[in-house]
């Protein structure tokens, strides 16, 4: 593997290297100023970057230092225009599903960047619970859903008929309104996955939310190459059809984003 790129001024050398086969712990930054950049397997229109994070499961505290450390590096570095992507699941196993609910809700994070909200499988059960699915509202309790109701004032015995009403209709609200997927030149944002050989406009909700094997393990082409969460590790993986930004916030690991830009990708975590 190449080494990583401290900043991705040297255009030249960028063009020449091809993309390389990227295993082992990637390095992640804890300070904007830090961020080491190294060739990506996509590519961004010139001017474009996006922010990603994975999956924050109720790690609101971790969520808004990383949300400061993407302004640093928003301000540091300006560019054309900037998206921030949440990849979804921010409720359930950290202690502040609602804090984070409540901050997603709100005005955007961070001053001159856009932002889309990704709907992840934890998001997905809730919901499907509230909708009056039985079997979604085990699971999600089993997944983590006591925790989350703790955090919003509630006992994690409540009645699954009261959750409805004991909720904050304008979380709830806001929550019905997450997307499946977000794209941006050669990126797909998307909860979980894609299922391999299956067209885009064909994957089902569940294949987006859920998805595992044969995503994981699958070298094809997909068409795009797929920013995800979901599956966690202790640091990102980074293929040549996709990379991987969940790595264990809400059960001991950190938070991560992604930087991308051009054919680079820098890593920021706390």
């Amino acid at each position: 593997m190449r080494r990583p790129l401290r900043r991705p001024g040297i255009r030249a050398a960028l063009d020449a290297a091809a993309i390389p086969t990227f295993s082992g712990p990637r390095q992640m930054a804890a300070s904007a100023d830090t961020i080491r950049f190294m060739h990506a397997p996509g590519r961004l229109p010139r001017g474009r970057r996006v922010y990603a994070i994975g999956d924050i499961h109720g790690c609101r505290d971790q969520l808004e230092i990383l949300h400061a450390l993407v302004a640093a590096d928003f301000l540091a570095r300006p560019t054309g225009s900037a998206i921030l992507v949440h990849l979804g699941d921010y409720i359930d196993q950290g202690p502040d599903s609602a804090g984070v609910v409540a901050l997603l809700a709100a005005e955007p994070p961070i001053p001159g960047i856009a932002v889309v909200n990704l709907l992840g499988d934890h998001e997905r059960m809730l919901l499907d619970a509230l909708d009056g699915d039985r079997a979604a509202a085990t699971d999600w309790l089993w997944a983590g859903g006591k925790a989350a109701l703790a955090s919003w004032g509630l006992s994690p015995d409540l009645p699954r008929e009261a959750w409805a009403t004991a909720l904050p209709a304008a979380q709830v609200e806001w929550l019905r309104t997450l997307s499946l997927t977000h794209r941006e030149g050669d990126y797909l944002f998307v909860h979980a996955g894609i299922r391999p050989g299956v067209p885009l406009t064909e994957q089902s909700r569940d294949d987006l939310t859920t998805m595992r094997q044969p995503f994981l393990s699958t070298e094809q082409d997909l068409g795009l190459i797929v920013v995800h969460g979901h599956s966690s590790g202790a640091s990102v993986t980074i293929g040549s059809n996709r990379i991987g930004l969940d790595t264990g916030a809400g059960i001991g690991g950190r938070l991560t984003a992604a930087v991308l830009e051009d054919d680079v990708v820098g890593l920021l975590a706390v």
